[in-house]
């Protein structure tokens, strides 16, 4: 979804920011901006691109994709923030480089699976929130992706047949581990 085209996916968007603040800000108890039990902030932008898979308009998990070239007022993308610091729960030290401002590197952020998809579904939703991620990136011109996830990363990547690389330091936000991975979109998941 987009700015553009959200309309057409009638209460889809305003479903998908009451599912992040439901695993945000109800369950991990992140501090997060909240308002009509939507959780948002200053990166869900016009150049900003969501991601939900959703059953009947039911959303089972999402992801947002920004442009490593985004800007909004002082902000950009979450990492390069971070780097610079304006954003006090992520560190500074977030990447091993200095974060990238390329058109062919897009940003996955508040990447989630909705609490209710049951254990045995939810290796298929990562799976299709994934392939979604891949081809809403690529269609964009992105041939990376680069994002928080979580420190397990690489064990639940595998499991869906796909790879990406640590590219920072583990550090934790609110008691969730988590690590920088830069996720290359030369490989398709099948």
């Amino acid at each position: 979804m987009s700015f553009q085209n959200m309309t057409q996916y009638g209460d889809l968007f305003v479903e998908f920011m009451r599912a992040r603040r439901a695993v945000f800000i109800d369950r991990l108890k992140w501090n997060l901006q909240q308002t009509d039990g939507m959780e948002f902030d200053q990166y869900d932008t016009p150049e900003a691109r969501w991601v939900a898979v959703h059953e009947y308009g039911r959303v089972l998990g999402g992801i947002r994709l920004m442009p490593t070239t985004a800007r909004c007022a002082i902000y950009s993308y979450m990492l390069r923030d971070a780097q610079k610091g304006l954003l006090d729960d992520i560190p500074r030290d977030v990447l091993f480089f200095d974060a990238p401002e390329d058109p062919r590197t897009w940003e996955a952020t508040r990447l989630f699976i909705s609490d209710d998809v049951e254990a045995e579904r939810r290796s298929l939703v990562q799976r299709m929130l994934m392939i979604a991620m891949q081809s809403t990136a690529a269609q964009a011109g992105a041939t990376s992706v680069i994002g928080i996830v979580p420190s397990v990363f690489a064990r639940w990547l595998k499991r869906i047949g796909m790879e990406a690389s640590p590219v920072g330091p583990k550090f934790s936000i609110d008691g969730t581990w988590s690590q920088a991975a830069l996720f290359p979109l030369r490989h398709r998941v099948q």
